[in-house]
């Protein structure tokens, strides 16, 4: 089973055991999580447990949001149900800003609430977020190349790629090529990360090292399934 939990990155600190030594360590707070949905494999051919962090005001949410977590009659609905069909249970909570679904999470009930604690004993982590997004940036900056010299010979292009192309054959540019582009704002992992501490009194979780996005980003915490 590979146990999960949602929450977002609070900042960076550290923190010293008992031997002295200092450890960086990222601090976020993690949950508590509803539980939304459970996906079966009978049902949507998959195993999942869908988790939502953090209330949203029901004037920002939608009709769609607000009927995913609380049952709301429509006709749909009263047809259904009139056709003897079983409606999927709801959570019965407020909409949430942050939902995502963890594989092969068994366990939670829809409607019961995932704490930092179930993290207990997990020595290593995977934890995903949005890096951070820098637009369009140059190859020096994206890709950390060398640029070209500054010597005679170089005019005004110190900071350009450079040739890219491959002469004659095969006489085009290959997929692939490092250039300039858009440079974050990507969906990172920071794998094996190891769990420092579980503060389950404030929610909180360290884990050492940094993980990607910004302070205040929603990052998806998930036991790690890679070997030391």
């Amino acid at each position: 089973m590979s146990r999960g939990i949602l929450g977002r990155k609070v900042g960076m600190t550290q923190i010293y055991r008992e031997d002295g030594t200092a450890v960086p360590v990222t601090v976020i707070e993690a949950g508590p999580c509803n539980v939304l949905a459970v996906r079966d494999s009978e049902r949507d051919g998959y195993e999942a447990v869908q988790l939502g962090f953090l209330d949203k005001p029901r004037r920002l949410a939608s009709r769609a949001q607000r009927g995913q977590v609380a049952k709301i009659d429509s006709k749909r609905a009263k047809a259904r149900a009139a056709a003897g069909i079983q409606l999927v249970a709801k959570a019965d909570c407020e909409p949430q800003r942050y939902i995502r679904e963890f594989r092969d999470f068994k366990g939670p009930e829809i409607g019961s609430v995932v704490k930092v604690d179930i993290l207990d004993g997990v020595k290593r982590v995977d934890v995903t977020g949005t890096s951070k997004g820098r637009g369009f940036s140059g190859v020096m900056k994206r890709h950390g190349f060398a640029g070209q010299r500054a010597s005679h010979g170089v005019k005004k292009a110190h900071r350009q790629t450079g040739g890219t192309g491959c002469s004659a054959d095969p006489s085009r540019v290959l997929p692939g090529m490092k250039m300039a582009g858009q440079y974050g704002n990507t969906r990172t992992t920071a794998r094996n990360l190891e769990v420092v501490r579980v503060d389950t009194e404030n929610n909180l979780l360290l884990v050492r090292g940094a993980v990607p996005g910004p302070i205040g980003g929603y990052v998806c915490v998930r036991e790690t399934n890679m070997l030391r």
